[in-house]
């Protein structure tokens, strides 16, 4: 039976995160909180908007309503990458090779790891950020489609269009599609794969009755899980037109409680998934067989997070209650 570490906080937790062995939370005040021998904090923004873990340096990456793009490591060390005065920064996305990239309003900014900094403009307020899996090209998801950027060259981007806000973006971990969330209740996705001068395809993935905000690949590439209904809903990408044609698996289906976080296992596939009740539960992609790793909370999940073995599990709430499920017991 799992066992569960719990941790308290006062607020909102944005993300969640393993830096090595040790499990951070970052809240929407700006504090960064680690389970590390006792809980320990680091202050990181005066007010935190978004954090993703950079798996290149195994560090967090997070932006600010203060205009700071900061690093933070493991032992709580909080390093500045950029500030810009008055601007809130509301994306940041991590590269390669300690490369990040970070945004507010319509632009994005490509920072490698010599410092060195490439802007890219866009015609709209830019709503998604995310690198291709080798760090070459930056996706810029904003209303109306998603610009591919490269990030060493001038050159002009490519554009990928579909009508609509786009409001989140990810490559597969195999660079063969691009995935958005949508305004609406849908993901929209793109073949990156096809041959110079082929008509781009198009994959509508609909049916949500809520709006997605959370989508995890698993670690093979070949699932996309994704929240936005009483299920974990999630596609399959392993056949050369991924799901186009195909129904999504559901897992850990609840009669009317949505989910609203979803978290790929690292080494199975497997998904752990978030409820709006606080729940926590794991499933597996092959036979739908669940495991309860935590019951109902304070708030909704906010944050998920597995360890680099995949043998515990960091879950955080809107309502400030955190803890690490160790899944062996």
């Amino acid at each position: 039976m799992p066992t569960v570490a719990h941790l308290d906080l006062s607020g909102h937790v944005v993300r969640a995160a393993f830096l090595g062995d040790i499990p951070v939370f970052a809240d929407a005040g700006g504090l960064i909180h680690r389970l590390d021998h006792g809980h320990r904090t680091s202050e990181a923004h005066d007010g935190l908007l978004t954090a993703v873990h950079d798996p290149s340096t195994d560090t967090l990456v997070t932006g600010g309503e203060d205009g700071k793009v900061m690093r933070i490591a493991a032992d709580g060390t909080v390093t500045p990458l950029a500030e810009v005065p008055r601007k809130w920064i509301t994306q940041v996305a991590a590269g390669p090779q300690g490369a990040v990239a970070y945004s507010y309003g319509k632009s994005a900014f490509v920072r490698q790891k010599d410092g060195k900094t490439a802007e890219f403009g866009e015609e709209r307020t830019i709503e998604g950020l995310a690198f291709a899996p080798k760090g070459l090209r930056i996706a810029c998801a904003r209303y109306n489609g998603v610009s591919l950027h490269w990030v060493a060259t001038s050159g002009k981007p490519q554009v990928l269009e579909w009508k609509g806000a786009h409001t989140g973006v990810t490559f597969s971990p195999d660079n063969r599609f691009l995935v958005t969330t949508m305004q609406e209740n849908a993901m929209h996705g793109w073949k990156l794969d096809g041959k110079p001068g082929d008509e781009m395809r198009h994959m509508r993935m609909t049916g949500y009755p809520a709006k997605v905000k959370s989508f995890s690949w698993s670690h093979k590439g070949k699932w996309l899980a994704s929240s936005g209904a009483p299920a974990a809903i999630v596609w399959p990408f392993s056949a050369k037109d991924g799901p186009m044609g195909k129904a999504p698996l559901e897992l850990g289906t609840r009669a009317d409680i949505m989910v609203t976080e979803v978290c790929c296992h690292p080494v199975e596939d497997v998904v752990a998934i978030g409820y709006q009740d606080g729940m926590v539960l794991a499933a597996r992609f092959g036979d739908a067989k669940e495991v309860l790793l935590r019951r109902p909370g304070k708030g909704a999940i906010s944050a998920l997070a597995w360890s680099r073995d995949g043998r515990r599990l960091a879950f955080a709430s809107a309502a400030g209650d955190c803890g690490v499920v160790d899944i062996a017991g």
